[in-house]
């Protein structure tokens, strides 16, 4: 219709064929040191290098600017003097700390990083830096032939990301996820190299829709971004411990959660009345089934309109809310971000007249379609927005609710982009940003806002938050579920990789909906994710409405007695999992590993998926298939005990395993230890009053190390020193097992006065000896 019109010639028509070539940043020109920071000008732009340890270092490409160091929405590190020697000749610059070697080749700029030991971590060839005329940043990296890849965040597909290309852009995808569905909900630009037995890692922190390349060439991989600058930091290692928290010392590492919310979670879309949320409490108590948490899904809202209840459905939620506390239970609702736009609604006057919704550059509101219909969106990238929103959360606070749930904070948006029109502007405490540049970070700062507002307004006591989406450092503020699965087996295979890859990239709180979200579940499928969700960090059985409802009690007695026995199983092993989220609190490390964190020399546990661990001592292998009742189950090196039948395995060895319905195989290692408090007598009281350890006797010589912690599972009164915390060393010889507190701390006084301790597999020949005396009676350790 334009052709006899000057649209006929628009240079748009003509092919463009080198428009998205990328220009390479040249050769180094001059280098000079400000302050921590090396300056490397370059002959088309300016390269800055900044190390943060001595086994991390950040390099930061501009090709508009002068290098931004102060952006970072996720990283709270700053860079450090660190010691080091610089050695210059004609051809190369070198920095060297005691961890790292950088070689810096001047023409053209190419870098290179290696450990201490010269072996190389990160390798630029033909092809370096780079970017183009559309503002596209890219930088191109060797691949060895042993490479592995992990993290990414949320990625479907099995647990090695070797031959993968994945795209960072956070997105609402309620359409079945199968292997290749990307993106999802949460972009974390970060990944784990693992390279015969030694492992490094890369954070590419770009809030920009960014692509990490394994897959479009056998010899070399890339990461890219549609602008902003290539900014991207280099983790030492030298091993997957030491990466995670190499990545979690510069992005944060999650506080720990309060106890109540790493117990069993209940979760419809929707319970849509106080009624039946008070029968569905009851039913738990009267059956003796464990929860912890029932959540509350939009239909509690009064039109969807967030920080109300519908008061006909709803008509005394604070009653409902200390009713239900006084039974062990708390609630949990859904807030979105999404205010509906109605002008008599207090929340949207407030974001109208005070200037808290997003706008374009012209000065307009932004509006979009969700659950409300027609909604404005707070510009979270504001602090003043921030504060507001986190001020709103009092509504919840004032009526004992103690817990939120983000959901739709990608932004969701029902158009066909399936978000926020990426023109609109963002605030962004004064440097203003268009949404093509911020929107993944958008749930990551909701989340910091509800996070803080939480913790203020509960004086002392711990928030739990749960976000759907997220960016690099969200375990700052919240676990993440993820998202809208659906009742199929493939789905529970896929969620084991899945939240591994998520634990592996700093989330150690995470988990599935158990069951599947939408379609219907079936009995076995309930029963089997169940046994897998006792042992996932988070733990809610969430589903969609027009499908199955999934209670434990929904496919009769004899199913519900076994997904009762597992519920009850994750209160038992509470106190192994808290002294594991303690440890995720100060190092990063995840509660939910893949073999290949702690046998990263085995080859054979690099792309073992559909088998975890749990700390570093017990192997859980599921059952992931319909009508299924054995299995193989690779164990690594050691000796490793069925804890059901006792049975001793040879490690470095598969081994077909024998699993009814009613059984999960779980293996211990030899010559360690596992903490368990006692079956819960009440559900109003989920406070242990036992506390066992089991060790796994060996007749080999070793020695096992660990740390038992404990403290009050609600406040931060531990932040203080009020917790206990015992270094437990257990020694195997022939003749004994030895068990040592190395040492113990804090001023906290747990219910239980002493750990009762039980050996099994001892042989005739060994002594017990308990802090150094033989124990003559049944063995305990005595709390001081």
């Amino acid at each position: 219709m334009h052709e006899d019109t000057s649209f006929a010639i628009h240079p748009g028509k003509v092919q463009q064929t080198n428009a998205s070539s990328f220009r390479d940043i040249g050769n180094l020109i001059t280098h000079k040191k400000n302050e921590s920071t090396y300056y490397f000008q370059c002959d088309n732009c300016e390269v800055a290098m900044s190390f943060y340890t001595e086994s991390i270092v950040r390099i930061v490409m501009n090709h508009e600017s002068k290098p931004r160091l102060q952006d970072s929405k996720a990283v709270i590190a700053t860079p450090k003097t660190v010691s080091l020697t610089e050695h210059a000749t004609s051809e190369q610059l070198s920095f060297k700390t005691s961890k790292l070697e950088v070689y810096v080749n001047k023409q053209p700029f190419r870098i290179t990083i290696n450990d201490q030991n010269g072996n190389v971590l990160l390798h630029e060839g033909d092809r370096g830096m780079a970017f183009n005329e559309k503002g596209e940043v890219i930088s191109y990296k060797a691949m060895c032939e042993t490479d592995h890849f992990y993290g990414f965040g949320e990625k479907s597909g099995f647990l090695d990301k070797r031959g993968e290309k994945y795209e960072m852009w956070n997105s609402d995808v309620y359409a079945p996820h199968n292997p290749e569905t990307d993106p999802l909900y949460e972009s974390i630009p970060y990944f784990m190299t693992l390279r015969e037995g030694r492992a490094h890692g890369v954070f590419f922190d770009n809030t920009f829709r960014t692509v990490f390349d394994m897959k479009s060439e056998e010899d070399g991989y890339a990461f890219s971004a549609e602008g902003g600058q290539l900014d991207y930091y280099v983790l030492g290692g030298p091993d997957p411990k030491s990466v995670l928290e190499q990545y979690t010392y510069i992005t944060g590492r999650m506080p720990l959660p309060p106890k109540w919310s790493l117990g069993y979670h209940q979760s419809r879309y929707s319970y849509e009345s106080e009624a039946e949320v008070r029968e569905l409490a009851q039913n738990f108590v009267e059956r003796e089934i464990p929860v912890d948490v029932i959540h509350l899904d939009i239909h509690y809202m009064n039109g969807y309109r967030v920080f109300t209840f519908d008061k006909e459905k709803f008509p005394n939620p604070e009653k409902m809310i200390a009713d239900l506390r006084d039974m062990g239970i708390r609630i949990v609702p859904i807030v979105d971000p999404g205010v509906k736009r109605d002008p008599e609604y207090s929340i949207y006057q407030e974001g109208i007249r005070q200037d808290q919704f997003c706008k374009y550059i012209e000065g307009d509101v932004y509006f979009g379609d969700v659950w409300p219909g027609e909604s404005g969106f707070p510009d979270f990238t504001d602090e003043k927005v921030r504060k507001w929103w986190a001020d709103k959360h009092t509504f919840y606070t004032d009526i004992g609710i103690e817990g939120i749930w983000n959901d739709m904070n990608e932004p969701a948006v029902f158009n066909e982009t399936k978000t926020m029109d990426v023109e609109v502007i963002h605030q962004n405490d004064g440097n203003p940003k268009t949404h093509r540049e911020l929107h993944n970070v958008y749930g990551l700062l909701m989340g910091q806002s509800t996070y803080d507002g939480m913790k203020e307004q509960l004086h002392g006591k711990r928030p739990f938050l749960l976000t759907r989406a997220g960016y690099a450092g969200i375990q700052r503020y919240a676990s993440v579920w993820t998202g809208d699965n659906r009742s199929f087996w493939e789905h529970l295979a896929m969620s084991l990789p899945m939240c591994m890859n998520l634990g592996l990239s700093g989330v150690a709180f995470t988990g599935p909906d158990v069951g599947g979200f939408a379609h219907d579940t079936s009995a076995e499928l309930l029963v089997r994710w169940t046994q897998v969700g006792a042992f996932t960090p988070y733990f809610r059985n969430h589903s969609a409405m027009g499908t199955l409802y999934q209670e434990p009690w929904q496919f009769g007695e004899k199913n519900e007695a076994i997904i009762k026995k597992y519920i009850n199983m994750r209160y038992e092993w509470m106190p192994q999992l808290y002294s594991l989220f303690y440890q995720a609190s100060v190092k990063g490390l995840p509660v939910m590993r893949p073999l290949l964190m702690e046998f990263p020399e085995d080859v054979k546990t690099y792309n073992l998926h559909d088998q975890f661990m749990i700390g570093d001592n017990v192997i859980i292998a599921p059952i992931l298939a319909p009508c299924i009742t054995n299995r193989a189950v690779y164990l690594p090196a050691g000796e490793w005990v069925d804890i059901v039948t006792e049975k001793v395995y040879e490690g470095n060895h598969t081994h077909l395993v024998h699993a009814a319905l009613d059984q999960l195989p779980i293996f211990v290692k030899k010559g360690t230890a596992i903490v368990r408090g006692n079956t819960l007598s009440s559900n109003a009281d989920k406070t242990p009053k036992r506390m066992n350890m089991d060790i796994y006797a060996s007749l080999k010589d070793e020695i096992y190390r660990f740390t038992f912690y404990d403290d009050d599972g609600e406040t931060f009164a531990y932040e203080n020193g009020t917790f206990i915390k015992l270094d437990i060393e257990i020694a195997s010889t022939p003749d004994a097992i030895k068990v040592t507190v190395v040492d113990q701390n804090g001023k906290f006084v747990p219910t239980y006065e002493q750990i009762n301790v039980r050996i099994l597999g001892l042989h005739e020949n060994q002594r017990v000896i308990i802090n150094g005396e033989v124990s003559r009676e049944e063995p305990v350790i005595l709390l001081k």
